[in-house]
């Protein structure tokens, strides 16, 4: 009887342990953004980031970002979107989320960042991408920092020629491009 139990045990355990390795999330998400300037492909970093990445993902998911704008852009510093329609209507979010920033990864050119308030815990939906290393955002540079969640894998080149468009001010929005940058679809990839 004891023999029976223990090998039973055993089966549960060795069980559970396949078929939770079999759920854990992947390394990476690819998430392709078909936009007005051409395709930007990115690779979100799950293990360094779950929080930033997972929150991503579900705006994709919801299809949050299809028709948004790039609505701040500041050449050789970043490309800021995830928020506006081009009317500059500001779209309503989830909750923000915790600040992963202490997660080691960097803001250097070619990242993905949450963008947020002057509160530490306040990333929605805006992301930017880094188009120059951006040390002074990093974790303990001057506050908590911004945190990175991935890397763009394709289509640098598509972010710097959006970090070059010609800007304006709308409103008490600056940096906006005067010809509207859209985020046509955001899609995950298989």
């Amino acid at each position: 009887m004891l023999k029976r139990t223990l090998a039973t045990a055993a089966t549960v355990v060795a069980l559970a342990m396949m078929s939770s390795s079999a759920i854990a999330a992947p390394q990476e998400t690819h998430v392709l953004l078909t936009t007005s300037a051409g395709n930007i492909e990115l690779a979100l970093d799950n293990q360094k980031a779950p929080v930033s990445s997972q929150n991503f993902v579900e705006y994709v998911n919801s299809g949050f970002y299809n028709n948004t704008i790039f609505h701040r852009v500041i050449p050789g510093f970043m490309v800021q979107g995830g928020g506006f329609t081009e009317d500059m209507s500001q779209k309503q979010t989830r909750p923000p989320i915790k600040n992963e920033a202490d997660n080691g990864l960097r803001n250097t050119r070619g990242t993905i960042s949450m963008a947020r308030t002057a509160d530490k815990d306040s990333a929605t939906s805006q992301f930017f991408l880094n188009v120059a290393d951006n040390a002074f955002l990093d974790h303990g540079q001057r506050d908590f920092g911004y945190a990175v969640f991935g890397k763009i894998v394709k289509g640098i080149d598509v972010v710097d020629k959006i970090a070059q468009v010609p800007t304006k001010n709308v409103g008490p929005y600056q940096n906006v491009p005067v010809k509207p940058i859209v985020i046509l679809s955001a899609k995950i990839m298989p």
